[in-house]
């Protein structure tokens, strides 16, 4: 397939939109920009907490670079539940502060930064006969939760067993006393944290995936930069910076070694496990069933599949190898039992399974009970790293690591960073946009004078692009080849992988099917899927 231009599609006044600029620079050019210049601040780690230190530092004026082993939200930050939320089970232990601020982020991701990425999610907490929580505690508890949201969600009630089955199809009613009724968000993590690298790129940050620190550099003891290796070419090149941020997640501990062999251990491992399920009847509500006094797992309707989990046990193997064990599913299934139907249980309904590791602060104590707070510390060399975190909160930990590094001896960045109090406190991410909009103008105009569009691929670019859509709408115009399915089972289409390709830094068919897309998690990326995106990825390098 040739690589379209992005010129003479459809357009868009009504919404306010144009097309998107030139791609992005090749791996070369980068790799010349980042070797020739001396940043103000070097991100390693491209999970979120990474990506939103760069965004924010981007914004308050710093020269900044962002490189990540993998791809960006290859790990950690593409295995969560898909949630921003308040934090329910924080009620439990009294930290009301803590879920207010919660609820504040997720409002403000949901609806002034990023309403085209995530949407508004109804939960039932079933009450059943013998469970850890009596209806009466729920019911104030979702209560106070939608308080402690200003009630934007609506008010947390109790509802019939009879009224949550009619939303709920696969619920077991058998011993359901009550359902509790409380809101949260949901979203597609990898799109989010994409869309925030996209974010930090237009505020001036130089980023590169693949790209592994094999060594730090260091002037009169302090560590001034890194050595990489960029792993789709085997290049070898170096970048300079006045501080050093390590992002790196459950390889925290690693890097902080490169700056001191002897540094202790300061973060222990959690690991996470889910299950993508077919669905086998419609969903219009998510579940989070308590397990116990303080665990809960969720079923949640989510890219027109299910989603099941999550598990909770300490990991101490090596970061790379972490996978979903038999173990892990039996559990998954098993819990998931308490409130669903046999039906939607079965295995052969299983299309994907991912796991993640937390990262808490060091310490004893059961992983489900610790905090999820983010820690920052300076090393001998002056280097910072940051640990832990949430995603709702990842605005929130951007512009805290930011206040961190102006309030460090000697302020290293000097003059050059604007204060983190004078930024705008809501700016929106690429392509924000009314997505009920973004899918009605794909379906009016996104098929003229090319294949006209389905609706299901309008909604998925609306819901995953926002109006950004449309760039993807005219690839497709200009290329009825791009225009076509990448599996008739999915609502991808050709043109999202050469998409990826020059404006989301895909450099792997992993890259595109399992963050950019979501072939993978639907079961979907089958050899003759992978070998033709694999081709398209090839055909522009």
């Amino acid at each position: 397939m040739s690589t379209p231009t992005l010129q003479n599609g459809p357009a868009y006044p009504a919404l306010g939109l144009h097309p998107a600029g030139g791609s992005n620079p090749s791996r070369a050019e980068t790799r010349e920009q980042l070797a020739k210049a001396t940043y103000d601040l070097l991100v390693v780690g491209g999970g979120i907490l990474g990506i939103s230190t760069a965004w924010h530092a981007a914004q308050a004026g710093l020269r900044v670079a962002l490189v990540d082993a993998g791809d960006f939200a290859g790990a950690t930050s593409s295995a969560s539940s898909k949630l921003l939320h308040g934090g329910l089970r924080y009620l439990q232990t009294g930290a009301v502060k803590l879920v207010a601020e919660n609820h504040f982020e997720r409002r403000a991701v949901s609806r002034q930064v990023a309403p085209h990425l995530a949407n508004p999610l109804t939960f039932y907490l079933p009450v059943y006969k013998g469970g850890p929580h009596g209806a009466a505690k729920l019911g104030a508890g979702v209560f106070a939760y939608s308080a402690l949201s200003a009630f934007g969600d609506g008010v947390g009630h109790l509802l019939s067993p009879a009224k949550a089955a009619q939303d709920v199809p696969e619920l077991r009613t058998d011993n359901l006393k009550a359902v509790a009724v409380y809101g949260d968000d949901q979203m597609n993590d990898a799109r989010m944290a994409l869309m925030t690298v996209r974010a930090a790129v237009e505020a001036g940050a130089v980023v590169l995936n693949h790209a592994e620190v094999t060594g730090l550099r260091f002037t009169k003891g302090r560590v001034t930069g890194a050595e990489l290796k960029d792993r789709q070419s085997g290049d070898e090149f170096g970048v300079n910076a006045r501080l050093v941020l390590n992002a790196t997640g459950p390889w925290v501990d690693h890097l902080r070694r490169m700056e001191d062999e002897n540094a202790a251990p300061s973060i222990r491992l959690s690991k996470g496990a889910h299950l993508v399920l077919k669905r086998t009847a419609p969903w219009k509500a998510a579940l989070a069933t308590p397990i116990d006094k303080y665990r809960i797992t969720f079923a949640l309707p989510w890219e027109d599949m299910l989603l099941l989990g999550t598990t909770d046990e300490e990991y101490e193997g090596d970061p790379r190898d972490v996978s979903v064990t038999e173990q892990d599913t039996a559990q998954i299934l098993d819990e998931a039992a308490f409130s669903i139907r046999d039906q939607q249980l079965s295995r052969d309904l299983i299309t994907y399974a991912f796991a993640g590791l937390r990262v808490l602060p060091g310490g004893p104590g059961d992983t489900s009970k610790a905090k999820r707070e983010t820690v920052v510390s300076e090393g001998r060399g002056g280097m910072l790293s940051v640990a832990g975190g949430k995603w709702t909160t990842f605005r929130h930990i951007g512009r805290t690591i930011m206040n961190k590094l102006a309030e460090l001896p000697g302020h290293p960045l000097g003059e050059d960073m604007q204060p983190i109090s004078q930024l705008p406190k809501k700016i929106p991410l690429p392509g924000i946009s009314n997505p009920n909009a973004v899918a009605h103008r794909l379906l009016v105009d996104g098929g003229t004078p090319g294949p006209r569009m389905s609706a299901d691929t309008a909604r998925h670019l609306a819901t995953h692009y926002g109006s950004l859509s449309f760039d993807i709408a005219r690839l497709a115009n200009e290329d009825p080849a791009l225009a076509e399915r990448i599996h008739p089972d999915a609502p991808e289409i050709w043109a999202q992988v050469a998409y990826a390709r020059d404006h989301e830094w895909a450099e792997t068919a992993d890259d595109v099917l399992r963050r950019r897309t979501t072939l993978t998690i639907r079961g979907l990326a089958t050899d003759e899927v992978r070998g033709r995106v694999e081709s398209m990825l090839g055909s522009d390098k």
